[in-house]
């Protein structure tokens, strides 16, 4: 079977690019973030629940359709898919200054999650094309530490305009998000073209990833381990605010630290990460380090004064971000090698679904076991990130099992079982 990556010209200055990309895209999300529920509840006057309904559908049709356009993006090229889904987030970040009302923000809402599932499959595919094999996952933790970077600007930005409150302020990020958007398109476009992989015959399905059971089953252990997603940002000022002694200003000095330290350590954690086995072996401790980190934020409820109180909280969220760190070179690993070459598109477009399932079933998930729960709450979730971790392994061995030739031959583009 054709190998997309093989016949792709290796650019010395794609990772370069790609940065500049991200870190367009993170100043004007972070911006957006920080100030995008304010706007629609203040401005456009949407309710609370229209929002989060809203945004539920979207992401959820949205990471659906990541696959599919995954799948766009190795058939057709994944550089020219990338540029025209990051015009359409554009314009639907554009779109959002003409709403008035739920159902076109429900429209608006619906294709900017698609078009945002649909580039970071399509990014994904053209990182491979243009990066080798071997560098892969350190470019990857580049492209975290930046994203983070980014998205700390942008919530600076954000900020500003919460601060002032008007509409102006708020329109204002929103074409800081847009424009953002423009300036990836035109970063993409003069990157050197990946050519897109003809379909073959053979009656394979379209979209083999969708039978590829060892690789859904790591897409599950992996949405499982990124429920890390939401603590930061719900669950934890929650729990410090209801449950603990702690001044409120934890809980950005919490941020800060997670942030900070992915930017500063990321790549010197992912430079470990070089095959499947440190992969595996990388997520397997990430959980290990995930249980630590639960149990000792659990210890914080047991009614400390403030100040031994904030010690655990930075000892337990500096163990959360190294499970982080961990997990995410590790996956990031395992869902690049377990990939035929030529379908990398669409297996990155499933293996993303983790990501807006735990931004979307994880607030509710987290926030009943936490802030519900309290302690055994804590535990429990610690249990789950060790059992998926663990789970990990075995997975990771039956997915190169099934892409096995009988000689021992690695074949990536067989079929799912095939011998």
């Amino acid at each position: 079977m054709a190998n997309t990556s093989s016949r792709a010209p290796r650019a010395a200055g794609a990772p370069r690019a790609l940065l500049l990309a991200q870190v367009s895209n993170a100043i004007g999300d972070g911006a957006f973030y920080v100030s995008s529920a304010l706007y629609f509840t203040r401005i456009v006057g949407l309710s609370a629940p229209q929002i989060g309904i809203g945004l539920t559908l979207a992401w959820a049709i949205g990471s659906v359709a990541g696959v599919p356009l995954g799948h766009l993006a190795d058939r057709r090229g994944p550089r020219g898919t990338a540029v025209l889904l990051a015009l359409t987030t554009a314009a639907a970040v554009g779109s959002f200054l003409l709403i008035r009302s739920f159902v076109p923000f429900l429209i608006a809402a619906t294709v900017y999650a698609t078009a945002q599932s649909g580039l970071a499959a399509a990014r994904q595919a053209l990182l491979a094309g243009l990066v080798s094999p071997a560098a892969r996952t350190e470019v990857l933790a580049r492209l975290q530490a930046t994203l983070n970077g980014g998205l700390g600007v942008g919530a600076g930005i954000g900020g500003l305009a919460l601060h002032a409150g008007t509409p102006t302020a708020y329109l204002s990020v929103f074409a800081l998000d847009a424009l953002s958007f423009l300036v990836c398109a035109l970063v993409l476009r003069r990157l050197p073209l990946v050519p897109g992989t003809p379909a073959t015959g053979g009656g394979e399905p379209r979209l083999l990833v969708l039978r590829d059971r060892p690789y859904a089953l790591l897409t599950f252990l992996n949405a499982l381990l990124l429920l890390r997603l939401p603590l930061l940002s719900l669950a934890l000022p929650l729990w410090i605010v209801e449950r603990t002694s702690a001044p409120g200003w934890v809980v950005s000095a919490l941020f800060v630290l997670n942030t900070g330290a992915v930017m500063l350590f990321q790549v010197r954690t992912a430079r470990a990460v070089t095959g499947l086995a440190e992969a595996t072996r990388a997520v397997g401790r990430s959980g290990v380090i995930m249980l630590a980190a639960c149990a000792v934020f659990a210890g914080t409820a047991a009614g400390l004064g403030p100040w031994t109180t904030v010690a655990l909280l930075v000892l337990a969220a500096g163990l959360q971000v190294a499970a982080e760190m961990r997990h995410s070179a590790g996956s990031w690993q395992i869902g690049f090698d377990l990939a035929p070459a030529d379908r990398i598109g669409q297996y990155q477009g499933f293996f993303g679904i983790g990501v807006p399932v735990a931004r979307t079933l994880g607030p509710l998930l987290v926030t009943t076991l936490l802030v519900t729960w309290g302690v055994p709450g804590w535990l429990v979730l610690g249990g789950v990130f060790l059992a998926a971790s663990a789970a990990t392994r075995p997975a990771v061995r039956w997915a190169e099992r099934t892409r096995a030739h009988p000689s021992g031959e690695r074949r990536h583009g067989d079929p799912v079982g095939a011998r």
